[in-house]
């Protein structure tokens, strides 16, 4: 992986770590990329991180059905998954293909040098 490229991801992984919306196992994914960066393991662990992300990610429109549906409400609270819901219509009408939450916005950005990290 070229050095620029190794700091961009290296960067965005420790803010997506960081990122209130991350889930655990995305975090341990992170976490144990970064330990395998410089060793024997990099690109074993590459694959798998790419693989995390990829699963973890959410598209725009499964958020919306998620926030929309009973599941949905009773983990956001009513209030909350409504205007969830109403957020991702709005972004799913800009354009957008996945969530915008920390999270999902640090991951689309790592994926989008996939190709440059494998």
């Amino acid at each position: 992986m070229e050095k620029s490229v190794l700091d961009f991801v290296t960067e965005k992984t420790h803010a997506l770590i960081d990122a209130p919306t991350c889930s655990s196992e995305t975090k341990a994914a992170a976490k144990a990329w970064l330990d395998a960066v410089g060793t024997d393991r990099e690109a074993e662990e590459t694959q798998a991180y790419i693989k995390e992300l990829e699963e973890d990610i959410m598209p725009v429109d499964q958020l919306i059905a998620f926030a929309g549906s009973k599941q949905g409400s009773q983990y956001f609270g009513e209030e909350k998954a409504a205007q969830i819901a109403a957020h991702g219509k709005e972004i799913q009408a800009a354009g957008r293909k996945y969530c915008d939450c920390p999270a999902c916005a640090i991951v689309e950005e790592i994926l989008e040098k996939k190709d440059q990290m494998i």
